[in-house]
């Protein structure tokens, strides 16, 4: 069972502001520029996405991902981003910054927390056998789905609002 507190544990890296890409150590995370604790996330159905720049699927998924967030961010849900780039910061600050997706007809830059992750950070979570990689996370902490590749985007929105 993966618990709500290891999520943050798990992103002991750099977060990265999609508004702005400033880095912090975990105890002082910086998303959307406030301060994120483990309080962010508790009590919230969270989905883990672990992806890379250069990863194909990865940019295909993250207007869904976008769309997700829109639409349940309100009522206890979030995605967290994980970056898993080797050059970490570096490149994905300025492919967040400049990235605008299509979303229902509009361009949509990234609306959900991100984070630089690494090896030890996807250890955490059972390791990666292929990126994309997205971990559904109930409230309670317990693991609700696990995807390496695409996710179904209404399969996952249904367990998700199953969860809410």
């Amino acid at each position: 069972m993966l618990r709500l507190t290891l999520v943050l544990l798990a992103v002991m890296a750099i977060a990265v502001s999609a508004s702005g890409c400033k880095k912090q150590q975990t105890h002082g995370m910086k998303i959307y520029g406030k301060d994120i604790t483990e309080a962010d996330f508790k009590g919230k159905v969270v989905l883990v996405n672990f992806w890379a720049t250069w990863c194909e699927p990865c940019k295909v998924e993250i207007p869904w991902l976008i769309e997700m967030q829109n639409k349940d961010g309100s009522k206890g849900f979030t995605v967290l981003g994980i970056a898993m780039d080797d050059d970490g910061e570096s490149v994905v600050a300025p492919f967040v910054e400049k990235q605008r997706y299509d979303v229902q007809g509009q361009k949509l830059p990234i609306n959900y927390p991100l984070a630089i992750g690494d090896d030890k950070v996807a250890d955490k979570f059972g390791g990666l056998l292929g990126y994309p990689t997205s971990i559904l996370i109930s409230r309670d902490g317990k693991v609700l789905k696990r995807t390496t590749g695409l996710i179904d985007y209404d399969a996952t929105t249904k367990t998700i609002e199953g969860a809410l």
